[in-house]
């Protein structure tokens, strides 16, 4: 055997792994982003929580309910984020971690989630709905959690 063989064999080999590796990249991608209409009603409850926590506004706007309602309360949210929140406060919010209480299913279309986040750990809640296929949050729904202290 000559060492031209082995040198060809070595690209062969060498382009083989570049090629397995780029698509074993491509495929972590594509598993990572979720098309919209196969998202559950928990993906996107915690996909909006996270996107709150992390001050992502721009995606979780596009994630709550398309009416009036709905987009006040996510513009006060923002607003009460951006203008209220030290950037001690927003990095605790950012490195929190998510704790889902309860999953009430009301029927094929509403879930309740109640959660918490590790930063405040004060139970809240989200309506998720199913809207044309799409699951949404409906940010008019909101959780008094009831105060066992009282008698």
């Amino acid at each position: 055997m000559n060492i031209c063989y082995f040198a060809g064999m070595k690209k062969i080999i060498s382009a083989s792994f570049l090629f397995l590796f780029l698509c074993a990249c491509n495929e972590n991608k594509v598993s990572e982003q979720e098309p919209e209409d196969q998202k559950t009603d928990l993906n996107a409850a915690t996909d909006f929580i996270r996107y709150a926590l992390d001050g992502n506004y721009d995606k979780a706007r596009k994630m709550v309910v398309p009416d009036s309602v709905n987009r006040q309360t996510i513009d006060l949210f923002e607003w009460d984020y951006r203008n209220k929140r030290s950037p001690e406060e927003k990095r605790s919010y950012r490195e929190s971690s998510i704790h889902i209480l309860q999953s009430r299913h009301l029927n094929d279309s509403v879930t309740i989630l109640t959660y918490s986040n590790s930063f405040r750990n004060t139970p809240d809640s989200l309506k998720v709905v199913r809207i044309n296929g799409q699951w949404l949050i409906d940010m008019s729904y909101r959780f008094q959690p009831k105060d066992t202290t009282r008698k």
